[in-house]
């Protein structure tokens, strides 16, 4: 499915790559409290999925992975740093841990287990291949203009497979026609599925403010919001002004029960959005995020732009590159780079 944005411009065609040089992430937004019964590693990891360093460490503890605490998933083609979260009596034995790709970076303690949603967000770093001079000054006025107007937050095509067949395989399983046991692959696929909707959501509603509202996110009556106080609510007038001054943001269906729903005209474009029958626990997924942060350093003679910024949680740096380009990037592409190098 096509994500589109809020302005249709002239493409800029550059290029850039997941891999340990070029895609660096950075957990932010953790507030530990330096005493506790819970060892925090700060710790950077190479080329390996977050799965694959909790594995490696429940290996060498002999433990469950699910006594590992994380605060969110990272890239494997990419150089991260995060924080992992253990029960205080792994602490000494944590301090011989070996691996090539993993480096613990500073050790503290806590009062809890780190878990999904515990950070503020992410910086990323982010070298941009094939850049001229002029469209450096393009890429630095529509990054600018995402931080004032906002992004479509789309789920990413990292989200959906190489070739996005995990959508087909979400939708066969959940129609009955697939039949999955593995317990960790059908939340997945639930996962899957329920961002396809909010995706195929979000675009239309995005077409419709590029087509009334001159490219500015339109808001309509019955749309749900997340206050800065993270409260959702529906008000009877549209918070035109909460908005703009982004207090509230508008949200959109993450399809399940318990998910509170749209009303009125919001209603008549997330219903088709909807499933109703889906059994699984829904939620809502704020329909634009504000970058911050942005910084730019351009190597003129290589045509290379490191940029430099930083998004909420759950957000996807591509969807902000994607946005800067206005053009989809997908896996095959991203790895097609990587060969001509």
């Amino acid at each position: 499915m096509q994500r589109e944005y809020l302005e249709d411009k002239q493409k800029i065609n550059f290029k850039f790559e997941q891999n340990k040089e070029d895609f660096v992430v950075d957990e932010i937004g953790l507030e530990l409290k330096n005493r506790g019964n819970y060892t925090i590693l700060h710790v950077q990891k190479v080329e390996l999925t977050t799965w694959d360093m909790v594995a490696a460490f429940a290996q060498y503890l002999n433990i469950p992975a699910e006594k590992i605490g994380y605060a969110g998933l990272k890239d494997k083609h990419a150089t991260t740093t995060q924080y992992l979260s253990f029960e205080s009596k792994y602490e000494k034995a944590l301090k011989k841990f070996k691996h090539p790709q993993i480096k613990v970076l500073d050790a503290t303690r806590h009062t809890h287990s780190i878990r999904m949603g515990d950070l503020e967000g992410n910086r990323f770093s982010i070298n941009l291949f094939g850049v001229s001079q002029i469209e450096v000054g393009q890429i630095e006025k529509r990054a600018l203009k995402s931080i004032k107007n906002g992004l479509p937050n789309y789920f990413g095509y990292q989200r959906f497979g190489r070739d996005e067949d995990s959508i087909e395989q979400a939708k066969a399983m959940i129609e009955g026609e697939l039949h999955i046991e593995d317990t960790k692959v059908k939340k997945f696929l639930i996962s899957v599925y329920q961002s396809h909707l909010f995706n195929g959501w979000l675009r239309e509603r995005v077409l419709l403010s590029r087509e009334q509202n001159g490219g500015k996110f339109l808001l309509l009556e019955g749309d749900v919001y997340l206050s800065n106080e993270a409260k959702l609510f529906t008000p009877k007038k549209i918070p035109q002004k909460d908005f703009e001054a982004k207090k509230v943001v508008p949200t959109g269906l993450l399809v399940g029960r318990k998910a509170f729903r749209a009303r009125e005209r919001a209603r008549e474009i997330e219903e088709k959005y909807d499933d109703e029958f889906l059994y699984d626990k829904g939620s809502r997924r704020e329909a634009l995020v504000y970058p911050k942060d942005v910084e730019f350093e351009y190597k003129k003679n290589f045509d290379i732009l490191r940029v430099t910024f930083t998004m909420p949680k759950g957000a996807y740096a591509t969807v902000f590159l994607e946005n800067i380009a206005n053009k989809n990037f997908n896996a095959a592409m991203v790895k097609s780079t990587l060969k001509k190098r």
